[in-house]
């Protein structure tokens, strides 16, 4: 099928209310727009960039957890959390309590996450997968009693405070199963040859359109574009995390989503999503370019200075990358030292300028990597 010919599929009429039946997506697609193969050429140029840095720098998965984090912080937050990278990077008793719902459910995305690249190394993409990653997502949170781990077994809708005014009313859950295995083999069939991040983007909006589950579908769906790249050995690492262009932009991701169903217009989606994929590598591999400099500077400008402390510094730096916010407990179990050692360690960090005191507190203090942090804002 040619992306200009496409028909995003039809509504049904239910019990009182009209649902969407999306077409199903596992067919040939062929693109037969000039601008669209240059915007893939381009988001496929980036993407290789942004490999080859994963590729170069050394201990790159200190450097993964944040991206991570990130990930979680800004895709939660398009579903309304308040939790920001600072609160996403603590442990949960220094987290208010008020707050302490909307952080587990930032975390409960990072297992997510971390889960799922785990069972890449033995399950293909599928999904299993998905539904396993669903459930860590649930896990304890507000929508633990939205069958985690479960495809819907009811209807759901988009907007709206009922079915009858819903902005958006996805198809009706008898076709959820159905539909969800065309998904699959779509990203499976050997026999198509479609660019895969033509795939990717036409399986990311067919997956928010199902919504297969009662909660959690935009952060899974968003999620399951990173977890493709991967599983195709697009990317070697997981560095690609389009949510925070997604959240830019969150308009123009909703309305290009929502432009497929009522105009058919694939198109515009397309070229919304490879800009995405474009910019957001450009954007990563800048951060890993910033991330390679913070890092030469503190080496040799400051660790250095320590004499003989240098070896131990350097395993504590070390470990900063991934986690970036500590306090004298951690730094005792990290450097496996009595508390003393590691606060005349954290002290000599902070005379440094690589750790900042951020409670302001005499006892229980935290302390911050300041400016490796704020690379990922």
């Amino acid at each position: 099928m040619n992306i200009s010919d496409f028909k995003s599929g039809i509504w049904q009429q239910q019990y009182q209310y009209k649902s969407f039946m999306p077409e199903p997506i596992n067919h040939t697609w062929l693109i037969d727009d000039e601008q669209l193969s240059y915007q893939l050429s381009i988001a496929n140029i980036k993407l290789g960039e942004l490999n080859a840095w994963s590729m170069l720098i050394p201990d790159i998965d200190f450097f993964i957890k944040m991206h991570v984090r990130k990930e979680a912080t800004t895709s939660s937050r398009i579903e309304g959390t308040q939790t920001n990278i600072e609160e996403a990077l603590q442990k949960a008793e220094n987290i208010n309590p008020e707050m302490r719902d909307d952080w587990l459910e930032v975390n409960n995305y990072v297992e997510a996450m971390n889960l799922s690249m785990t069972n890449l190394d033995k399950l293909p993409l599928s999904n299993r997968m998905i539904k396993q990653a669903h459930a860590q997502l649930l896990e304890g949170v507000r929508g633990k009693h939205k069958m985690p781990g479960e495809f819907r077994k009811s209807q759901n809708w988009i907007g709206g405070a009922s079915i009858n005014d819903a902005r958006f009313v996805p198809p009706h859950q008898q076709v959820v199963p159905d539909l969800m295995s065309d998904l699959e083999k779509f990203l499976h069939n050997p026999d198509l040859f479609v660019p895969d991040l033509v795939k990717i983007a036409i399986a990311h909006y067919q997956f928010e359109t199902i919504h297969p589950f009662l909660d959690g579908n935009g952060r899974i769906g968003r999620l399951l574009i990173t977890l493709f790249l991967v599983s195709k050995g697009i990317l070697i690492k997981p560095t690609l995390y389009l949510s925070d262009f997604f959240e830019r932009n969150k308009s123009l991701y909703y309305d290009n989503l929502t432009r497929v169903r009522t105009n058919n217009d694939l198109r515009q989606w397309l070229l919304f999503f490879f800009e995405g994929v474009r910019q957001t590598a450009e954007n990563s591999i800048d951060t890993f370019k910033n991330i390679i400099t913070l890092r030469s500077q503190i080496e040799q400008q400051k660790i250095v200075t320590l004499g003989k402390k240098t070896k131990t510094a350097q395993q504590l730096l070390n470990q900063l990358y991934g986690r970036p916010i500590i306090d004298s407990t951690d730094v005792a179990n990290i450097l496996e030292v009595n508390p003393s050692t590691a606060l005349r360690m954290i002290d000599d960090f902070i005379k440094l300028g690589i750790l900042d005191e951020m409670t302001g507190f005499k006892r229980n203090r935290i302390f911050i990597f300041s400016e490796y942090v704020n690379l990922f804002k």
